[in-house]
C-alpha cells in the first residue's frame, strides 16, 4: 500500500524537480544553486499558474483532468519543490489517477517526482501512520 504526506485537508502536495539538474550538474558549479543554474519561475503561483496552463487544453487522454485542474487552488510552495493545491476531493482522485496513468503534465521546466495526499489527522493517527519522506 503507498503511503502518503499527510499536510491539509483536501489538498495536494506536488513534488517537483527541476529537469536537467542532477546531483553531477547541480554541483558543478562553484557558488551556484539549482536556482541560479537554470531559468526560474519567480513565484510558486507562477509555478501553479504554469501547470494549470500544461493541464488545461484538450487533453488527449482525459478531459477529466483538464477540468479537475481547472477546479484546483493554489495553496503554497515549499521549499522551492513541492507545490500544494487545493480541491474538491473528487477532482483531487481524478489528479491522481492522472499521475498514476503518466497523463498529468508538469510545469515547464519540471518534473513531478511524488504526489503526496494531504488528510486532516490527530495527533495517535499521525503517530501511527508510516509516512514516506519526501525527496531533498
Amino acid at each position: 500500500m503507498e503511503s502518503f504526506l499527510q499536510i491539509a485537508p483536501h489538498s495536494l502536495a506536488i513534488v517537483l524537480a527541476r529537469v536537467g539538474v542532477g546531483a553531477g550538474e547541480a554541483g558543478g558549479a562553484a557558488g551556484v544553486s539549482e536556482s541560479d543554474a537554470l531559468p526560474r519561475h519567480h513565484t510558486g503561483y507562477e509555478i501553479f499558474a504554469d501547470f494549470k496552463a500544461e493541464n488545461t487544453h484538450e487533453h488527449m487522454w482525459s478531459r477529466r483532468v483538464t477540468e479537475a485542474v481547472r477546479e484546483t487552488f493554489f495553496l503554497g510552495w515549499i521549499d522551492e519543490h513541492v507545490l500544494l493545491i487545493q480541491g474538491k476531493e473528487d477532482h483531487l482522485e481524478v489528479l491522481r489517477e492522472g499521475w498514476m496513468r503518466r497523463s498529468l503534465n508538469p510545469p515547464r521546466g519540471f518534473t513531478i517526482t511524488y504526489l503526496g495526499e494531504s488528510h486532516q489527522t490527530g495527533p495517535d493517527e499521525a503517530a501511527s501512520t508510516s509516512h514516506q519522506s519526501l525527496p531533498q
